[in-house]
């Protein structure tokens, strides 16, 4: 059974003789009022657009910055160059329920020189659609061992995300050789993926 996370708590991934290699990072949600859909879920927001989140992940050095823009994964860069990252690409539907952004992580194969991983979630356009998170509900992230299909933990960002146009949901980092998963939920104003870059720079 997969453990709930609560916001700042971290816990192991793997453990000294762990033979956990491939993970699938899942991140989804729904629709305020509706019924069902997940992250990219095709909703009616302010002015009857639809709502387009797009995950991506920061692939950071020991000193948390973003080793170059090659490190950026999202649905315009879908690989690591190192394959130790893959992004499963853009869903502008979000159809049904479950994952509705899936990112696989070979915890083996990411480079000596990265030391953290870090989720994050944001609204395409969202200033001129007058878009924010307070439209989207029942928010999480969560981490499956590839190998048995199991659910390791999975973490619901609960708080309150009105006017709040990116979210970084959490990060997979190392520590004393393991990885380790930290629950972040924080949300922010950044309305672009590059504004969340350049705090990494």
């Amino acid at each position: 059974m997969a453990i709930n996370l609560t916001k700042g708590q971290r816990i192991d991934l793997t453990k000294k003789g762990d033979s956990l290699d491939r993970v699938h990072v899942g991140l989804g949600w729904d629709a305020v009022g509706a019924g069902g859909g997940g992250l990219l879920s095709k909703i009616f927001g302010a002015g009857g657009a639809d709502i387009d989140c797009d995950a991506s992940v920061l692939m950071l050095d020991e000193n948390d910055k973003l080793a170059s823009i090659k490190h950026l994964i999202y649905f315009g860069n879908l690989k690591s160059k190192c394959k130790s990252v893959q992004h499963l690409g853009d869903n502008l539907t979000g159809d049904g329920d479950g994952d509705d952004e899936v990112i696989n992580v070979s915890l083996k194969k990411v480079p000596g020189h990265i030391h953290k991983l870090v989720f994050v979630v944001n609204i395409y356009d969202c200033l001129k659609r007058k878009q924010h998170f307070g439209m989207i509900k029942n928010a999480f992230i969560r981490i499956l061992d590839k190998k048995t299909g199991k659910e390791l933990i999975i973490y619901k960002l609960s708080d309150d995300y009105k006017n709040k146009t990116a979210l970084i949901a959490g990060e997979i980092y190392r520590h004393g050789g393991e990885w380790k998963f930290n629950a972040i939920g924080q949300g922010t104003n950044d309305t672009e993926i590059q504004s969340i870059v350049n705090k990494y720079k």
